[in-house]
């Protein structure tokens, strides 16, 4: 038989809730009452009530850093918020991609495998941290984002890093031959690179756009492409001049979290494909360095940009590492 409720004061009650944070439900239990009243007891001594669900784990503040604005770019891409205000998911064929997701936001979730109707597999992280969603809310994130997702708050030393998870999550680096001129002559065959981000919102897209040309300086284009009865769908592309450039942007240090089968792509393109001491005559390759701008270049030609001494002298990267170019993207050793 429960015992006679007994007055609770103000002092009493902020101990219990506010200091030694107990729920509404233990207090009610050890004063001989309903968690009901406990709860208008709160409202009267203005103590706000804490929500609903489990208390969130992270004792540290969130603070902005690779891993952070990495899988700030995932969740813009290929992340779920749901409307309940507390749960998130993210979900990738790669399983790869979803166990560094997991590290770069400390997850204790564990990976579950999802079957599809043709019977492919992919891989859903799902957990739950208010504080965690708050935080992506004030980012500008939000739930059912694919059409309405605009501006994040991202600041601009970690763009890098966003835009590496935004391409790792809906985006791709393509290099494939061309041999579209090969009828001509058998030796018009070209590498072509393209780096793409593809999205159902066009807003996320001209944003994305206008903030890489303005850190990166290279241009980009957005096309569109509709299908009948389905909504239009966004992809900016970067071709290989600007995309060299990208990618040597993106990549800046060979620690940084990402998608391995994708930097493995991109991986020659890190460092020069050549060096030769004077440029040729016409326009010069792209990637490769020179080591004074030849005899066509005019003064102040900042096209190229000075280099080896001879060929065949060793590379600035070497032979695969990279170096961190985000506060020097002016100065990049390739011609854009």
């Amino acid at each position: 038989m429960r015992r006679a409720f007994g007055a609770i004061d103000d002092r009493l009650l902020r101990r219990l809730y506010a200091d030694e944070n107990r729920t509404a439900q233990r207090i009610a239990m050890q004063v001989g009452c309903s968690p009901t009243t406990i709860l208008r007891r709160l409202r009267l001594f203005g103590i706000s009530p804490r929500h609903r669900g489990p208390a969130p784990r992270r004792n540290t503040p969130l603070a902005w850093s690779a891993e952070a604005a990495y899988a700030v770019g995932l969740v813009a891409t290929d992340g779920n918020l749901s409307s309940d205000g507390r749960h998130m998911s993210f979900i990738s064929k790669d399983r790869d991609l979803v166990e560094t997701f997991r590290r770069c936001l400390e997850l204790t979730t564990l990976v579950r495998m999802l079957r599809t109707r043709t019977g492919s597999g992919l891989y859903r992280v799902q957990w739950c941290d208010r504080r965690l969603y708050d935080w992506f809310l004030s980012l500008g994130l939000m739930p059912a984002k694919s059409l309405r997702l605009g501006r994040l708050a991202v600041p601009d030393d970690r763009f890098a890093d966003f835009f590496r998870g935004c391409i790792d999550g809906d985006g791709s680096v393509r290099v494939y031959k061309d041999r579209y001129h090969c009828t001509k002559k058998d030796r018009y065959v070209y590498e072509r690179l393209y780096v793409s981000l593809v999205s159902a919102s066009l807003a996320f897209v001209d944003w994305v756009r206008t903030t890489v040309t303005r850190l990166v300086h290279v241009a980009g284009a957005i096309h569109e492409e509709r299908r009948a009865g389905q909504r239009p769908i966004w992809t900016l592309r970067y071709a290989k001049a600007e995309s060299i450039r990208l990618l040597r942007w993106m990549y800046y240090a060979p620690d940084v979290p990402s998608l391995e089968r994708k930097r493995v792509t991109a991986e020659k393109f890190l460092r020069p494909l050549g060096c030769a001491s004077v440029r040729s005559v016409g326009r010069p390759r792209i990637g490769w360095l020179y080591s004074c701008p030849g005899p066509h270049s005019q003064a102040g030609d900042d096209r190229v940009v000075p280099a080896c001494h001879s060929v065949g002298v060793s590379c600035p990267w070497g032979s695969g590492g990279t170096r961190d170019t985000r506060g020097a993207q002016n100065a990049m050793p390739v011609r854009a």
